[in-house]
């Protein structure tokens, strides 16, 4: 079982390989066994390109009649962008099929599992899942909600505060913090602020990690205010940005779309963008998940309105102090403790003195 685990675990291992490239695919992992040795291993490396089983399979130099394959998620069986893995894996003459994941992609759903079996090939789902199952939650939520997966992020002091009372915040955390946050613009697929941390800030929105993929730029602006000279705009010519309003003015339409920027109409709710809806446009772009960096009020309305899955508080080592200092999440709050959004799984990191807790949101 040692020797089967580690296989799968390698399989995991080379599937985070194509994060940041995949999306809105899930991450997998393959690795081709035979005689108690791995013959060729791969990965989905991007979107539309070939899948794991796929690569692993066209790239290996050996015999594969026989072997196993160990697959971190259900073979595909349908025709896509790409041909059904399944029908490589039957090509191939591979044995045994080790599956982590189940598919719930409609298309997929078992059928895949099945005709393999079906062809005579021996299938063990659910080996090691709950670690395959990890690797993918934005695939999972969006291939089942058709909405986008939404980490919520911020950073704060030690006290709790975003930025000082004058509303000074850079930099609360430290640069292996900010480091970090790179990695996740780089992992998701679209970052979302509000316009009062454009006014506020004048942020980029991008990411600078070294090799990294910039984020498509979402910022939400009921009134359609924002100012078309900010760095947002003025660089949508080169990172892709989507403004979302309640109430556009084709004048301002018109001079934010001649600077590159996409102008999406969403419902009203109280004034303010439903984000419900936001969600459901977003996830029709094929936009499956997002790093909402916001402020209080942006950051409290989410998680009011059920669209944050997931949480990173990053805790600077430093104290503000201040009454009037903003917090992470304003709005009315919650009435109780038990009315209190509750973050479970959670996992604490430590960058040279900083903390990063991240949870589910529940």
């Amino acid at each position: 079982m040692d020797a089967h685990r580690n296989y799968m675990m390698r399989a995991i291992e080379l599937a985070k390989k194509g994060i940041g490239a995949v999306n809105p695919n899930p991450l997998v992992g393959a690795v081709i066994v035979k005689d108690g040795r791995i013959i060729n291993e791969d990965y989905h490396h991007r979107y539309g390109e070939y899948h794991a089983e796929r690569n692993a399979i066209l790239n290996c130099q050996e015999d594969m009649t026989g072997a196993a394959i160990y697959v971190t998620l259900e073979p595909c069986c349908h025709y896509g962008k790409t041909p059904p893995c399944t029908e490589a894996i039957i090509d191939a003459g591979i044995s045994t099929v080790y599956i982590g994941s189940r598919d719930p992609n409609p298309l997929v759903a078992g059928k895949g599992a099945q005709i393999l079996r079906d062809h005579g090939i021996t299938v063990i789902e659910d080996f090691c899942r709950e670690e395959c199952d990890a690797i993918n939650p934005v695939f999972f939520h969006y291939i089942t909600k058709k909405t986008p997966f939404v980490a919520l992020k911020y950073a704060m002091t030690m006290d709790g505060k975003l930025a000082t009372y004058t509303g000074a915040s850079q930099w609360i955390t430290n640069e292996s913090s900010r480091k970090h946050v790179h990695l996740l613009r780089h992992t998701y697929t679209a970052i979302m602020t509000g316009i009062g941390t454009v006014l506020a800030d004048n942020p980029m929105m991008n990411c600078r990690m070294k090799g990294g993929r910039n984020p498509i730029r979402i910022v939400c602006d009921s009134q359609l205010s924002i100012p078309l000279d900010c760095k947002i705009c003025q660089t949508a010519g080169e990172y892709p940005t989507i403004v979302a309003c309640c109430h556009p003015k084709s004048e301002k339409v018109n001079a934010l779309q001649s600077l590159g920027v996409q102008v999406i109409v969403v419902k009203e709710d109280h004034g303010h963008l439903d984000l419900q809806d936001l969600m459901k446009q977003l996830g029709e772009k094929h936009i499956d998940s997002i790093l909402l960096e916001g402020g209080q009020t942006l950051n409290y309305a989410a998680l009011e309105a059920g669209i944050v899955q997931y949480l990173y508080c990053y805790i600077g080592a430093k104290l503000f102090g201040g009454t009037s200092a903003f917090t992470p999440v304003g709005g009315q709050g919650v009435a109780t403790p038990s009315d209190a959004f509750s973050i479970t799984n959670t996992k604490i990191t430590s960058f040279d003195g900083d903390i990063l807790i991240e949870g589910t949101v529940k």
